[in-house]
């Protein structure tokens, strides 16, 4: 009973909870039989009696009385006054069994059977509620009064009757009623609503704080809403041992159903799996169909593929068609130029032959000129050498008569003049052989000059053979690790790195190398930016010196004392990147540096911005643009320097040539990069046993000039030997004394003879010399001409020394193009067998692709789509098979077994949805019960507060003083007030007109005389009871109530 609304706890306009009244004490003296009946109406406004108003009470057979009534109750304060026995009682205790209380609320039995009078069978009574009004319950039903009967038989039981202002029944069951009592917020187990007479002793006499407690939660039901939480937590753990207990349960049935399940499906799927397995069957049909397609497509798809390489090989063998065309313009370009030179140079080689051996031949006749003279001085010297010896000779001879000693002095003559001639003659060949000599040395030195040449190209060749093996090395090695490019140590220093910052020996981790954490935006600016950053590309980064210094003992462990480390740049770390708008270069049409490459790293951005400015350095890929943006025009603003993409750099005054022909960290084919190093690596070999070839030449040239060489000098020896010797013979002639006497006469004429000849030697000496100035000018003329037509040889050999080197280099290149041209067309002609062979196998699966198909429009007729592959229907249906022929073997009842594992299935079922629900349930509850409990403290507290704004409020309009206070914690109630019953009656009376939409029923043995007459007020005086009537025989409430 007393249900209210949940909305309504904290809404006042909607709030219909009676005002609690205060009750004060009776004197101790006085009569026990005064109780309080207190009804609020269902209205919120003040207009009086509408809704909710207890209209009468009729009762029949009921306690001692067997008939009482019908009382007809005012609207507003109500007495019922008689003498004791005269029914007040049971008035009170009527309102509470008629309108569906407890016999236990009455405290006048504990069964309903005991308010039947004795004798009689049953008992009734008729309580008439007013229903008007905008709140009326059901108006249209119940009209302006509702009726409710209530019958109660001798066993107990009961039974009502609602009925409508005309007496139609409306309804007979307690639930009516119940929302009917809600509707009107009629309480009948509230004590502040109905307060019995011994609730009132209970709480006035009672000196126990806790009773007084218990009496404020009972009248504001915050006791009834204190055991709902309590009973529902019981609820709630109880259906938490429940919910373990289905759990347990439920795995036992999963296990069971299973069983059942799996036993069931043996038996009762035998059609199923038939069906299945026929249904398995034409799947099986069409996933041939689908694999075949599959193929199918894939051949296509491989075939679209290999077509399209084919073009792609197709373009790039036209694109080295186009290089070899180049290369070979470009050869025989040179060729003409080499031509053109050798036939020049051949043009004139007759004529230097010419000059030549004219220039030879006039040496020689200088020479033989030369000859002539000096054998005519020599001639006139020693004519007039004899002539002073004659002459002396003579003096002597005169001097002395001796003539005995001259046919000795003639014969030592004639030898020395043979000597003389012998000598002349070994001098002759004295200057041929050292004319041989000089040439001999000349060509040795040439040679020797050749060598060194030679051989110092040969080294550079080496180098560069050992550059492009290491760099191939390092290319292929980048292959599988990137990283590689920039050292064969740095993947391992990276991995050091990461283990040593991760032991925190690092504030920040170092970032490097740097050409590994950028990206070009066009791969045709590699070697352009290779050539800006250099060894920047292989650089670190660390944020402070203190990473520094562990970043260099680092590098100790994996670069060796003397080799180059990476450079490392010291700066602070930043999250962003630097802002270089206002000292960036501009191009409508190039872009720098920095805004061709893909940084993701800020501090990447910022240290090469630091260090190389970045920012400024435009990217031209054509020399003769760059030349022209930069010399030609003003640089743009900001524009330091530019770089095209042979590498070259340009400044606004100079130029500098790469000597990089290829990047070697940011190329993006490493394919086409190994390729082209492996061509350059073979022409280098190639160009190295040439030289080495030539070197042999020229040693062999060279040692057999040595040779020679030494025969000349050992044959000049010979000859010098000779000369001396002969000279010295000479002279021991010329010193040996003559003391033979000699003819004077002969001397004389001879000495006359003498001069004679000396003067033909004079005169032929003069022409002699005259010859030999002759022949001397023809020999320098000869010898300028000669030197003029082999100067401009030579000139022509300086151009085609250059011309020869571009030439082998433009022939290497042209090789290097037909084996690239061959290596595409090799692959070329692969690929296509390949493709063909696809095309091919594409003929022959379209025709077995057709053969499945109609094999499987045979079996299915319609295409089915089938998601597993064949192998896995082929598993399946021999499984089907073996399944279906152990159930033919197998035997068993079959209805048994299905009606088991139905059974076990539902049971499942039903225990599952049970437990899910209840969890659903507990988890609800637990979300509602902690909202409820907090809404049940907080009303609570409005509670006590309005208590205590009532109770102040009431004894200050009397002048009177008291306190209550409220302690939930210790569930106590502390009221420090005692006022006599006149006071109280005074202060109900004024409560009551103060609230005249509430309806009061005191019931009370006093006459109330007293009381001033008011409209507000009725009295209902009760007869005074029959003589020999006695008290009834109730018992002590000890049974349980045992009302329906």
């Amino acid at each position: 009973m007393a249900k209210r609304k949940e909305e309504n706890f904290f809404s006042p306009e909607n709030a219909k909870r009676p005002r609690q009244e205060e009750l004060e004490d009776f004197d101790k003296d006085g009569d026990e039989d005064e109780c309080t009946v207190s009804f609020t109406n269902g209205t919120s406004t003040l207009t009086a009696a509408e809704v909710g108003i207890i209209e009468s009470i009729h009762l029949r057979n009921f306690m001692c009385h067997s008939m009482l009534g019908p009382f007809k109750f005012g609207s507003n304060v109500n007495f019922v006054v008689g003498n004791n026995g005269s029914g007040k009682s049971a008035v009170l205790t009527a309102l509470i069994v008629g309108l569906g209380g407890k016999a236990v609320a009455t405290n006048r039995g504990s069964s309903l059977k005991g308010f039947v009078k004795d004798g009689q069978n049953s008992a009734d009574i008729t309580i008439t509620l007013r229903n008007r009004g905008d709140d009326a319950y059901r108006a249209n039903v119940y009209g302006d009064s509702i009726v409710v009967q209530q019958h109660i038989s001798m066993d107990g039981s009961r039974s009502y009757k609602l009925k409508s202002e005309t007496g139609a029944v409306v309804s007979t069951r307690k639930e009516e009623l119940i929302a009917i009592l809600d509707h009107f917020n009629i309480q009948v187990d509230n004590p502040v609503s109905i307060l019995t007479q011994e609730m009132s002793k209970q709480f006035l006499q009672s000196k126990n704080e806790g009773d007084k407690y218990k009496f404020f939660m009972k009248a504001t039901q915050l006791e009834q809403m204190k055991e709902d939480y309590s009973y529902i937590m019981e609820t709630k753990e109880r259906t938490k041992e429940q919910i373990n207990q289905g759990e347990e349960r439920l795995t036992e049935l999963k296990r069971q159903c299973l069983e059942k399940e799996e036993r069931f499906q043996s038996i009762a799927g035998l059609s199923t799996m038939k069906t299945n397995l026929e249904y398995l069957k034409h799947e099986m049909a069409w996933a041939v169909v689908n694999e075949i397609e599959k193929q199918l497509n894939a051949i296509r798809d491989n075939i679209k593929i290999g077509e399209d390489r084919a073009a792609r090989l197709d373009r790039k063998m036209e694109e080295q068609q186009v290089r070899l065309n180049e290369a070979e313009k470009k050869y025989k370009d040179i060729q003409d130029k080499l031509e053109k030179i050798s036939q020049e140079t051949n043009a004139r080689a007759p004529e230097c032959m010419a000059l030549k051996a004219d220039v030879t031949a006039k040496k020689r006749a200088y020479n033989e000129a030369e000859v002539l003279y000096n054998r005519s001085l020599n001639e006139y010297k020693a004519l007039k050498k004899d002539d002073e010896q004659l002459c002396k000779r003579i003096e002597e001879l005169k001097k002395s008569t001796d003539q005995s000693l001259e046919p000795e002095r003639v014969e030592r003559q004639k030898k020395i003049c043979w000597l003389k001639d012998r000598v002349k003659a070994l001098q002759d060949q004295e200057n041929s052989i050292n004319q041989e000599i000089e040439q001999f040395q000349q060509a040795i030195e040439k040679d020797k000059e050749e060598y060194t040449r030679i051989r110092g190209e040969e080294l550079d060749v080496k180098h560069a053979l050992n550059y492009n093996q290491r760099q191939l090395k390092e290319l292929k090695d980048s292959k599988t690790d990137r990283l590689k490019r920039f050292g064969s140590h740095v993947p391992a220093l990276l991995e050091a790195i990461d283990e040593a910052y991760r032991r925190g020996h690092f504030t920040h981790k170092p970032v490097g190398p740097l050409g590994a954490c950028i990206h070009l935006r066009d791969p045709e600016h590699a070697l352009a930016i290779e050539s800006c950053l250099k060894g920047l590309l292989q650089a670190y980064c660390c944020h402070n010196h203190a990473d520094e210094r562990v970043l260099q003992a680092l590098m100790k462990r994996f670069y060796p004392p003397g080799t180059s480390r990476p450079q490392i740049i010291v700066s602070e770390f930043r999250n962003e990147m630097y802002d270089v708008r206002h000292r960036a270069a501009h191009h409508p049409e190039f872009p720098t540096v920095l805004t061709a490459l893909e940084i993701d790293n800020a501090v990447v951005a910022n240290s090469l911005i630091d260090m190389r400015g970045i920012e400024t350095v435009l990217l031209i890929k054509n020399n003769s643009v760059a030349r022209a943006v930069m010399q030609f025009q003003k640089p743009p603003k900001n524009c330091r320097e530019a770089f095209t993409a042979d590498g070259d750099q340009v400044f606004a005054g100079r130029y500098y040539s790469s000597e990089n022909t290829r990047p070697k960290f940011l190329s993006r084919d490493v394919d086409s990069e190994i390729s082209d190093l492996e061509n350059e690596v073979e022409n280098k070999k190639a160009q190295i046993v040439n030289l080495q070839q030539h070197l042999s030449a020229l040693e062999k040239d060279t040692k057999h000039n040595e040779d020679l060489l030494k025969r000349c000098q050992l044959h000049y020896k010979e000859l010098k030997m000779k000369i001396r010797k002969s000279i010295s013979e000479i002279r021991e002639l010329e010193n040996i004394e003559e003391h033979q006497s000699v003819d004077i006469a002969t001397l004389e004429d001879e000495a006359q003879e003498n001069k004679m000849k000396m003067k033909m030697v004079e005169k032929n000496m003069e022409q002699q010399k005259e010859n030999l100035e002759h022949h001397k000018s023809l020999k320098v003329e000869a010898e300028n001409k000669y030197d003029a037509i082999k100067l401009k040889i030579n000139q022509l050999s300086e151009l085609a020394d250059p011309l020869k080197d571009e030439l082998n280099l433009a022939d290497a290149e042209v090789d290097n193009q037909k084996r690239g041209k061959r290596h595409y067309e090799e692959k070329q002609k692969e690929h296509l067998d390949t493709l063909n062979k696809k095309k091919r196998e594409l003929d022959m699966k379209v025709k077995e692709l057709e053969e499945k198909m109609s094999q499987a429009r045979q079996i299915c007729p319609e295409r089915i789509e089938v998601k597993k592959s064949a192998s896995i229907l082929d598993k399946e249906i021999n499984r089907l098979r073996q399944k279906i022929q152990a159930e033919h073997a197998s035997h068993g009842d079959r209805e048994e077994i299905m009606r088991q594992y139905q059974e076990a299935r539902e049971t499942y079922l039903d225990l599952d949805n049970k437990v899910r629900t209840l969890k659903r349930f507990i988890k609800l509850l637990e979300e509602i019960m902690t909202h409820r409990y907090k809404t049940y403290q907080q009303f609570r507290r409005c509670l006590t507060l309005r208590c205590k704004l009532y109770f102040d409020n009431l004894l200050s309009q009397r002048a009177y003083c008291g306190k209550m206070n409220f302690d939930h914690k210790n569930e106590t109630l502390t009221i420090s007030d005692m006022v006599n019953r006149r006071i109280a009656m005074d202060m109900i009376l004024k409560m009551a007109d103060s609230q005249r939409f509430r309806q009061f029923i005191l019931l009370t043995p006093q006459s109330m005389s007293s009381l001033p007459s008011s409209k507000l007020i009725r009295i209902l005086r009760m007869s005074d009871p029959e003589r020999g009537q006695t008290t009834l025989p109730f018992r002590p409430v000890t049974q349980e109530d045992d009302d329906n």
